[in-house]
């Protein structure tokens, strides 16, 4: 307790130093505990994509690719899939359920996805949660279209209002279907998904609007909204489709049959599989932050370290006076790692209050530019075990002063001139 105090008032006298000494510490740990979090919540995200859905299909391309375009809305497909080859797969006994995805146009940036129904009942992402609605229903005509949450937000949009879809992922006026808008019917409930940037439309909505739409640009008679519902809206070909199977043990049988369907070259995934493969790939991006965060740990570390020798000279008038009444050189030893120990302490509690004020104030623009929910939770085991090693440290460091100190005679300290 003596000591303690010593290393208290000891501490308040060089209290401009100490502070800064605290500032470094904290950025160094909030830095740490930042990129540890930023990493698990986006690793978290990124797998609570798509839940229990069995198998994505589409053209024969690299699964990454397939996943990015079907799931992540990212890049294009390199072919499509007809409707035919589609519905002798939905029609297997195996298959409990499909939901075919038509992609390729946009909506002032944002992807347009064509899907049925079967996409309310079975999509699934999170912990296997289901899609719900914030405001108004479900898409039922052909020019219904039900909006994802950020489309809504960032547009301004709400149930009632009409939008047009451009053909292409770029948004021109020679592009625009304008002469058959959609009227906004439903929006979704925040996922924290690409569901959130997406807006969803019926097959049959998608096809009426291609239907003198071909190759880019308008071909033969134009026709409005009502003469385009007259044709026969079934698809001829969509982008891909979700799987889910009666008997999960027959995916791998049934991935196989896909890969070597013989009307049309196609490719199943496995999600999780794929996911997990393609985070892989990115693994060292976040392996390379955090070591650069180690970097900056070390830097404040180093900073301390500077900071207790340079003012040991300016203390060895109050070690000599110490060891003069009777301390010894293990208790200067101590009162160096004590002081050490204050400083790092207050550091990293000041390090954890600034990493949750960070994630207060960034935590809805994270969400909504990246789809990344950063949750305010507790600390877990790996994250108090970085405080714990940056404490460590801390003490190790110490010790380098404390023994220069102890090293120290009494007649030297007492020897200065005040």
């Amino acid at each position: 307790m003596t000591l303690l105090l010593i290393a208290l008032k000891s501490a308040r006298f060089r209290r401009t130093s100490i502070v800064l000494t605290v500032l470094a510490i904290a950025i160094s740990a909030t830095l740490l505990l930042g990129v540890d979090k930023i990493r698990k919540e986006s690793r978290a995200s990124f797998f609570n994509t798509v839940a229990g859905t069995d198998l994505i299909v589409g053209a024969r391309s690299s699964p990454t690719n397939l996943l990015l375009y079907s799931v992540f809305r990212i890049g294009n497909a390199t072919n499509n899939v007809s409707w035919e080859t589609y519905e002798s797969i939905a029609e297997q006994d195996e298959v409990a359920w499909t939901i075919p995805i038509a992609l390729g146009d946009s909506h002032r940036g944002f992807r347009v996805m064509g899907t049925s129904t079967d996409y309310f009942e079975f999509y699934r992402y999170g912990n296997k949660q289901q899609l719900s609605l914030d405001a108004g229903e479900r898409f039922e005509g052909a020019y219904d279209a039900v909006l994802g949450a950020d489309v809504a937000r960032d547009l301004g949009y709400k149930v009632g209002n009409e939008i047009v879809i451009s053909h292409g992922l770029t948004s021109a006026d020679f592009a625009d279907h304008d002469d058959k808008p959609f009227t906004v019917v439903g929006i979704f409930d925040r996922t924290g998904t690409p569901v959130d940037r997406t807006v969803h439309v019926g097959l049959a909505g998608i096809e009426a609007i291609h239907v003198d739409f071909r190759d880019g640009s308008r071909s033969g008679v134009p026709l409005d909204a009502e003469q385009a519902l007259q044709f026969d809206l079934t698809p001829t070909s969509i982008t891909a489709f979700m799987v889910g199977l009666e008997n999960r043990a027959q995916t791998f049988q049934v991935q196989r049959e896909i890969n070597e369907f013989r009307a049309e070259p196609m490719t199943a995934i496995l999600p999780g599989a794929t996911l997990s493969e393609f985070w892989r790939t990115i693994a060292p991006v976040e392996q390379v932050l955090f070591v650069i965060s180690g970097f900056v740990l070390f830097a404040g570390l180093l900073g301390m370290l500077t900071t207790i020798l340079s003012t040991l000279n300016e203390r060895r008038r109050e070690i000599a006076v110490l060891r003069a009444v009777g301390a010894r050189g293990r208790h200067v030893v101590m009162l160096i790692v004590l002081e050490t120990l204050l400083v790092v302490t207050a550091g990293c509690a000041l390090g954890v209050g600034m990493l949750y004020a960070l994630l207060s104030l960034a935590r809805p623009t994270v969400a909504r530019r990246f789809g990344v929910d950063l949750a305010l939770t507790w600390l877990d085991s790996t994250q108090l075990g970085i405080l714990g090693s940056v404490i460590g440290a801390a003490v190790v460091v110490a010790l380098i002063p404390g023994f220069i100190a102890y090293r120290r005679s009494i007649q030297d300290g007492l020897a200065l001139k005040v």
